[in-house]
């Protein structure tokens, strides 16, 4: 059971900006290294190691099966871990965690496009599943300890906001510089250079996620070790997890942003490549898309506070679903005019998003309370673990089923940046196509799945002596 820190206010520090702060590094840390796991490890094995992509995306669903089994399982083993740490378990395993992460990330990008098809598979295969370990390792217990770091719902939307900023920070400066870093003057990858990046971005998220560590507290004490406490089985926390409606709703958020950012994110660098031929924006694509959660970062408590969390985010995915469609509707020539057109739409599309995307990690603080309202049990890893991995196997199932879809309207990676005009032009379209159902099934995945409402959010909170933010609990009508 989790209860309040009962020390006094003179031996720990009230919550503030410095945890705030710290919790964003945590964030930049994790994706100094997740930022290059998506489209530049797609076009380093596709277009560098020349793999075939249809093999490609059989092998990232294969890594996504790994997903399967070692998520939950490092989850359950965090949960399982009722030793004694100095820093909290949960900031010891990011702390060695983050070492490993740094190494193997690199791992994912050695550099041998002449060696055999089975080399390159192999090559891939196991720089990918140490990576991915390593991963799990630091992101479960970063994704957990929002709920230990304050009880209230409040800080807990801000902290989820902060995560969001800190991911941004790390975000918006690597796409803008990436694509000026690794393609030459002919529009193709430079695939040898990747694995000095991932060394750069790995020592940097180091460095940030001993910030992390070193600049946060955690308020709520957990006793991992009451004898009350029901024996851990993993099969049960699986169900609990299937029967718990909000943490599904907040899972399904970023399955549907991701299955759709993902699955264009390489068709998106083709556009640029062959359509309209200038890979040195590519990367304002993706900042366009993520700045409104910087200018809402100030905002994101006033927001909460009026509307609510679910409230918020599916009105403002309505304007995403519009701007979506409309890159399938409006003409865009092939210069810069098209270019600009594109980035409009795609800005307001991450406007209407934005909210979704910053409360997400909110929402899932408050369902892990909610599985142990309902169950009993508190099972911050476990319930965690699965959360990462669905969004890490939506981030696998996304690339793939892009590359599929792409191969389908004649895409070939062996020809790099010189696809046939109207393999370029079916680009565009594939894209709006996979912004629009991304932002349709966030929508219903908010509007009609996640169900925590004020009153039942502020009953769960008393019930587990938790201390209630009531100025910033969420405003509707709880469903059944």
């Amino acid at each position: 059971m989790a209860k309040q820190n009962t020390q006094t206010k003179d031996t720990i520090r009230p919550f503030g900006m410095r945890d705030k702060i710290a919790y964003a590094a945590g964030d930049f840390g994790c994706n100094m290294s997740f930022v290059l796991s998506g489209t530049f490890f797609t076009l380093f094995y596709t277009q560098y190691m020349k793999i075939n992509s249809l093999a490609f995306a059989g092998i990232l669903i294969l890594l996504k099966i790994w997903d399967a089994i070692n998520d939950p399982l490092l989850g359950a083993f965090i949960d399982n871990d009722r030793r004694h740490y100095k820093l909290g378990k949960f900031r010891t395993y990011i702390k060695y965690g983050s070492i490993g992460l740094l190494i193997a990330a690199a791992c994912c990008f050695l550099p041998f496009p002449q060696a055999p098809q089975v080399i390159k598979v192999i090559l891939c295969l196991v720089g990918y599943i140490c990576w991915d370990a390593f991963y799990t390792i630091v992101n479960v217990p970063y994704g957990s300890m929002v709920n230990l770091i304050t009880a209230k719902s409040g800080e807990r939307a801000e902290l989820s906001a902060w995560r969001s900023f800190g991911a941004n920070c790390a975000n918006v400066p690597i796409n803008m510089i990436l694509p000026l870093v690794l393609y030459n003057e002919d529009r193709q990858l430079m695939g040898e250079r990747l694995i000095v990046v991932a060394l750069v971005l790995g020592i940097i998220g180091f460095i940030a996620f001993r910030f992390m560590v070193n600049n946060t507290v955690e308020r709520v004490q957990i006793d991992y070790e009451s004898k009350d406490k029901p024996k851990f089985n993993y099969f049960t926390s699986i169900k609990n997890f299937a029967s718990n409606r909000p943490a599904l709703g907040a899972t399904l958020i970023p399955v549907a942003n991701f299955l759709g950012s993902f699955g264009a994110a390489t068709a998106i660098t083709v556009m640029f490549q062959s359509y309209f031929k200038n890979t040195a924006v590519s990367g304002i694509s993706t900042v366009l898309n993520v700045v409104p959660t910087l200018v809402f970062l100030p905002l994101i408590g006033k927001i909460v506070s009026k509307m609510g969390k679910k409230e918020a985010a599916w009105r403002g995915l309505i304007l995403s679903i519009i701007a979506s469609g409309l890159i399938l509707v409006i003409p865009m020539p092939a210069n810069n005019t098209g270019v600009a057109i594109y980035f409009g739409l795609i800005f307001l599309s991450g406007i209407g998003s934005c909210i979704a995307t910053v409360t997400t990690f909110a929402m899932m603080a408050d369902a892990i309370d909610y599985n142990e309202w309902k169950h009993g049990v508190r099972e911050e890893g476990t319930t965690y673990a699965l959360h990462s991995f669905f969004r890490k196997l939506a981030q696998g199932i996304g690339p793939s089923l892009g590359l599929v879809l792409m191969v389908a309207v004649g895409y070939n990676e062996t020809l790099g940046a010189n696809q046939p005009w109207d393999v370029a032009c079916k680009m565009r379209y594939l894209v709006g196509a996979c912004y629009l159902g991304s932002a349709i099934l966030q929508f219903i995945a908010v509007k009609f799945v996640y169900n925590l409402d004020r009153h039942t959010l502020d009953q769960m909170e008393r019930e587990l002596g938790r201390v209630i933010d009531n100025d910033s609990l969420i405003g509707e009508d709880f469903e059944d």
